[in-house]
């Protein structure tokens, strides 16, 4: 958390308040772990840049920079971008408009990697999931060439980027698949609901603008401090001991890969 729909709501909101085309005037590190390489030179290797452009990769920001630099920001579990002056800013940037963009992050887990080549990193990151190149044909392929079980390999970033807990669990009961079911042991026709499964709640994430769980000061929050919505679409995950919204049987939380996980146990029966 924020995965692929909040990292996607945040680049539109930053495109949307047209910083693209600002300059970095200024630069403020309030915690040194939060920048790589260090403040030291992250700092003026930094100040002076224009951005170019905004995208997503996987559940990374990436910032497109003049002199052909990069940098890659990673939210993780706390972070996120606000105009307005949080109660824990880590890095602050001064802009050549006079607005000021702070990255607020209150758990100190948030990265802003500074590169002038970015290979190293766009190789650990597998296929987007919401673009063309992600085929049932691709989906197939990438999923039955391994023995591994499906929710943990769903959220190897290696193989799909963007995914998380949060969508995983809710694609999986969307799909009626048990997330320790081995991903080789999978048909045709499984793979056919799963891969169909993870564009829809994905879209469904980026229509509401993400999922803000509870009010703490930690969860997920867009550029302008509002909250997102799809918290109120969840069918299962943290959904413990409500009813299934497809068969009424309470549903259950268990630990898959030492990840918590949210299924019904009806609709996701375990084959053993």
């Amino acid at each position: 958390m924020p995965e692929l729909p909040e990292v996607e709501t945040v680049v539109q909101e930053l495109l949307f308040n047209q910083i693209v085309g600002k300059k970095i005037k200024n630069i403020e590190v309030l915690w040194p772990r939060t920048v790589v390489p260090t403040s030291e030179h992250f700092i003026p290797l930094l100040q002076g840049k224009t951005i170019q452009g905004i995208k997503r990769r996987g559940k990374y920001l990436v910032f497109s920079l003049s002199d052909g630099y990069f940098l890659y920001v990673h939210l993780r579990m706390t972070g996120h971008f606000t105009f307005s002056p949080p109660s824990h800013a880590r890095v602050i940037l001064h802009l050549s408009d006079g607005r000021t963009l702070y990255y607020n992050d209150p758990r100190k887990f948030g990265r802003f990697t500074l590169v002038a080549d970015a290979s190293h990193l766009e190789e650990k990151l597998g296929l987007e999931p919401l673009e063309p190149s992600f085929t049932l044909s691709a989906f197939k392929t990438l999923i039955k060439g391994r023995q591994r079980q499906i929710k943990p390999l769903l959220l190897d970033q290696s193989v799909i980027a963007g995914l998380g807990n949060i969508y995983v669990d809710e694609a999986l009961w969307l799909a009626k698949i048990h997330p320790k079911t081995l991903s080789n042991s999978l048909t045709d026709s499984d793979l056919q609901h799963l891969h169909k499964a993870v564009q829809e709640v994905l879209l469904r994430g980026l229509e509401t603008k993400g999922t803000t769980l509870g009010k703490g000061k930690s969860n997920f929050y867009r550029v302008d401090g509002a909250r997102g919505s799809h918290q109120d679409l969840l069918s299962v995950f943290r959904r413990t001991g409500l009813p299934c919204p497809r068969c009424n049987t309470p549903l259950i939380r268990l630990l898959v890969a030492q990840r918590s996980s949210h299924i019904c146990p009806s609709c996701q029966k375990e084959f053993t």
